[in-house]
């Protein structure tokens, strides 16, 4: 098989999984906010925002070594058996030190970062899901560097399917005990299909002649410089970035308190929001990150060739057909929002929210695809400069009107937000592109 058609056979097997894992998952949140309910899923969304600092400190750096450091591997004829169990061995660190790290701070996070103690059980079940995620995180980078993607699919869809199932056995069981054992019930599923989903990958790589030892092969094909070089400044920034976003959930069910009198109105507010409304705004944008998969290596790859002329005609193309998309799901949601909110979550607030963010949809579906044609550019470091601003500006603006507004306040916030880093990172993309 040539390489141009293994690469359309790949990109089409991610955006058909891509896609069914969507729907999957959209699935499972109607699912969740039919045991848990606004109040629930308010919690659950907390929980989830401080669990992707852990996430991050247990992946984020290992798994784009991994890609990198196998393809470059590969790239020496060195073989991939020395590489794959390094970064598995480095892996297995991180994401045993994110695991003590969340256990032992999971009771004081709960109650001074979150302001809930109904969290600390599930962040405790969470814990043990990091190693097996860091582990399994190195062989999915290993599987890409070597173009092999049909294990990965396989195993991402087994791994969803056995978290729904887990999911929803436990909260039959523990749903009626209160948000906070429905909580820990739902993320259970988590947990068990962490470790299953690594298990899979470690048994598919162990069956993959790449992976096999190589007579000859060195025994550490590549030095420490160069897996820290690449691991370290991934892993601050993004620990730096998930711990912002974690401090701004925290302080917006907070703040509305103030504003409502009530936690808990404050926290159906949140979940109404941030759990229900904002996943079903952004389902049709599954189809976007579909093209998304499919042209930003084009880009790249363009841009690698310094063929400016091909590079901004990919560009032109994605930002026609990503607008004339959005316009038409922002009309459609400003128009029945209302209704579909109903049809799906049987509620109108989250309604509400849906038909007031649909006016703005075009923008955050056009702000996400101009993020990752940055990113294909490698404008990494501008984008997490503008995504750093944008946090700090938002924490100080939920601090200023939640107290005094409320939620129009926040929806104020995110509509303010999303032009403001819309306008920051298409000003730089066209910049960028026009030099190339």
């Amino acid at each position: 098989m040539t390489k141009r058609r293994l690469y359309l056979q790949n990109a089409a097997l991610l955006t058909a999984s891509g896609l069914v894992l969507r729907v999957l998952g959209m699935g499972f949140r109607v699912v969740l906010s039919a045991y848990l309910g606004g109040e629930g899923m308010g919690l659950y969304q907390l929980i989830l925002a401080l669990y992707m600092v852990f996430v991050s400190l247990a992946t984020a750096g290992i798994n784009v070594a991994a890609t990198r450091l196998a393809a470059q591997s590969l790239a020496r004829g060195q073989g991939m058996g020395a590489t794959l169990r390094g970064l598995c061995t480095t892996a297995l660190g991180f994401g045993t030190a994110a695991m003590v790290a969340q256990a032992l701070l999971a009771g004081p996070a709960a109650r001074w970062l979150l302001h809930d103690v109904r969290a600390e059980t599930a962040l405790r079940i969470l814990a043990p899901s990091l190693p097996f995620m860091a582990v399994a995180g190195a062989v999915r980078g290993c599987f890409l560097a070597t173009r092999r993607v049909k294990a990965n699919v396989a195993i991402q869809l087994v791994e969803q399917l056995v978290r729904m199932g887990v999911a929803v056995a436990a909260l039959r069981v523990l749903a009626r005990w209160g948000a906070g054992y429905g909580c820990a019930a739902a993320l259970l599923g988590n947990t068990v299909s962490e470790g299953i989903s690594c298990l899979l990958l470690v048994l598919a790589a162990g069956r993959t002649k790449e992976f096999a030892r190589r007579p000859g092969e060195p025994l550490h094909p590549y030095t420490r410089r160069e897996l820290y070089e690449i691991v370290l400044p991934v892993e601050g920034s993004r620990l730096l970035a998930s711990g912002l976003q974690a401090v701004e959930s925290s302080l917006i069910p907070y703040t509305l308190a103030l504003y409502t009198g009530s936690r808990a109105v404050a926290m159906t507010q949140y979940g109404n929001l941030k759990g229900m409304a904002l996943p079903l705004l952004f389902f049709p944008f599954s189809v976007l990150a579909a093209l998304s998969g499919l042209l930003m290596p084009e880009i790249a790859r363009a841009c690698t060739r310094k063929d400016g002329a091909a590079a901004r005609r990919l560009i032109g193309t994605m930002l026609r057909l990503t607008g004339g998309f959005s316009v038409l799901a922002g009309v459609f949601f400003a128009v029945l929002g209302p209704q579909l909110a109903q049809l799906v979550y049987r509620d109108a607030e989250v309604g509400a929210y849906v038909q007031i963010l649909g006016c703005i949809a075009p923008f955050m579906y056009l702000e996400s695809m101009v993020d990752g044609v940055l990113k294909g550019l490698g404008e990494q470091l501008a984008t997490f400069r503008y995504s750093l601003a944008d946090s700090v500006l938002r924490i100080a603006a939920i601090c200023l009107l939640l107290p005094r507004y409320g939620m129009p306040g926040f929806l104020a916030v995110m509509i303010a937000s999303n032009l403001f880093t819309f306008t920051l990172n298409t000003r730089r993309m066209l910049k960028v592109a026009a030099a190339i």
